[in-house]
Parts: structure tokens; C-alpha cells; sequence
């Protein structure tokens, strides 16, 4: 039987405000399986990676699976929600955004449309060992001038990371309307529940036909595309975290590694292998 995640609030954003100051702000929590941030914004922009295990995060048109290797930039201003599916370290950055301007400081404003969406970006080695080099310490805290100098050192060298950072298209759309926005995120919660529409519309309250429907009007693909998006993401999150194919296709309620390795040689014409491979 799935758990109904434990809904907790905002990660104390208000001790960790960005400003012109401190333009970069670190914070960590330790968040465990079946936790769920509940939705929140914030009027600066985050970039949010687990140092160990994978987080989903999610937005109005879509939810993102985020393991160590990658990590999602926030824009100020959009509402966001992080389940853990895996116990997790969470690495948040605040940035302070100066009014009309989007991404880390430096970005040229012909570039920063793309920084005002959320974008799952590389967290290369550098990246990675400048965050974990910040002060994670809360508003109250005192800082020296020495402290507070080579904090804003890091800031500047973590923003030029980050406008240098590859931008990856991974994520999952999900739908507007409630009902199957519902169903999606069942799906993403136990992709390996039902194997067939029919059992996911039974659980929604809806016919097949109508789910169906709605697939194609909101999303544009088919229940069995989407769920296979769906299957690919996870997989990828998987994958980074070294674990075996046979692991990964039972995970996903495959009956064996070759009937997984079927399906992602349909949805992406390549082995799973060569697909993990050049995803990382």
C-alpha cells in the first residue's frame, strides 16, 4: 500500500533571504522517503539539488526528477512543490534578482528569457564543491567581515558556474485539469502501480475513454507516451546512482531487463545503455 506523504511546510526561506549584500544564500535539510514540501514561491530565484538521494520537484506544467547529478533552477515568482523519493540531502541557492532581470548575475538580457523557466541544469564538480564550500548558516548568525568576504567570492563564482552550466530537457508536462492532474501524479508516485489506463481511470473516478481524451487535448501525446516520459525520467534518476539495469527494470515493474530495454529502444531509438550513457 503507498504512503500518503508527510506534508511539511517551506524550508524556513524567510532566514535566508538574498540580497545585494549577500546576493547567493546556501541552505541544507535532510529530508526523508514520503516527505512532501508543501507548494510555496518565494520573490528570488532557486536552484535546488540533492547531494545524495533524488527529489521531485513540480510546478504547474510539470514535475522534474532531480538526482545528484543535475539540478533545477527556479525562477522568482513560481510556485513549487519537492517530494523526496529517495532520502535525501537537499542543496538549496537563493539568488537575489534585481527588479526586471532574470538568471545569475552576468547573464546578457538578450539571454535571460531562458532563465525566467525552470531548467534543469549539470552540476558539474566545480558547482558542486563551491555550494558545499557556502555558509549555510541562518539569518541571527554572526558573520565577519572576513566570513562575509569570502562568501561573496563564492557567489561570484558560483553564478558564473551556473551561466556556463548545460541546460538538459528532462522533465514530465502535467496536465491543468484537476481530475488528471491526479492521475499523473499517482502515476509519478508509483509508475509501477497498474500497467493498464483502464486500472489508473478506475482509480481516478473516470472512464478510459475520457482519460484518454484528456491526454490528448492537454498534453498532446498518449497515455502510454506519457507514462513512458515518465518511466524514461525515473530510470535516468536510477541510472546516475549507479544501479544495475535488472534493478531498474523491476523498479518499474518490468518483468525483465529486456522487456525494459524494448521499451526504451522504441521511445528513444537507443539501448538503454547508450541512452544512460549520453544522458550523463
Amino acid at each position: 500500500m503507498n504512503r500518503v506523504p508527510a506534508e511539511i511546510g517551506p524550508l524556513t526561506p524567510h532566514l535566508y533571504v538574498p540580497t545585494p549584500l549577500r546576493p547567493v544564500r546556501a541552505k541544507v535539510h535532510h529530508l526523508s522517503t514520503d516527505q512532501r514540501v508543501v507548494p510555496h514561491q518565494h520573490p528570488w530565484a532557486q536552484l535546488a539539488f540533492s547531494t545524495t538521494g533524488v527529489i521531485r520537484l513540480t510546478v504547474d506544467h510539470g514535475t522534474y526528477l532531480v538526482p545528484a547529478s543535475r539540478a533545477l533552477w527556479v525562477p522568482a515568482g513560481v510556485e513549487h512543490a519537492v517530494t523526496v523519493i529517495e532520502d535525501a540531502t537537499l542543496m538549496t541557492l537563493y539568488l537575489h534578482q534585481p527588479r526586471s532581470r532574470s538568471g545569475p548575475a552576468g547573464v546578457p538580457r538578450a539571454d535571460q528569457a531562458a532563465w525566467r523557466t525552470c531548467r534543469v541544469l549539470e552540476v558539474s564538480d566545480l558547482l558542486r564543491s563551491l555550494v558545499l564550500a557556502m555558509d549555510t548558516a541562518a539569518d541571527g548568525a554572526a558573520l565577519d567581515d572576513e566570513a562575509l568576504k569570502r562568501e561573496r567570492l563564492l557567489a561570484t563564482l558560483v553564478q558564473d558556474e551556473l551561466r556556463r552550466a548545460r541546460a538538459l530537457r528532462l522533465g514530465v508536462a502535467l496536465p491543468r485539469d484537476k481530475r488528471l492532474r491526479a492521475l499523473c501524479e499517482a502515476v509519478l508516485d508509483d509508475p509501477a502501480r497498474h500497467r493498464r489506463l483502464e486500472d489508473w481511470a478506475r482509480d481516478s473516478g473516470a472512464s478510459a475513454r475520457t482519460v484518454a481524451r484528456l491526454f490528448r487535448e492537454q498534453l498532446g501525446v498518449s497515455f502510454g507516451q506519457w507514462r513512458q516520459q515518465v518511466f524514461l525520467a525515473r530510470a535516468l534518476s536510477l541510472a546516475t546512482q549507479g544501479r544495475p539495469m535488472a534493478q531498474i527494470a523491476g523498479a518499474l515493474g518490468y518483468a525483465s531487463p529486456s522487456a525494459f530495454t524494448a521499451m526504451v529502444r522504441r521511445t528513444v531509438g537507443q539501448p538503454p545503455r547508450r541512452f544512460f550513457a549520453a544522458a550523463a
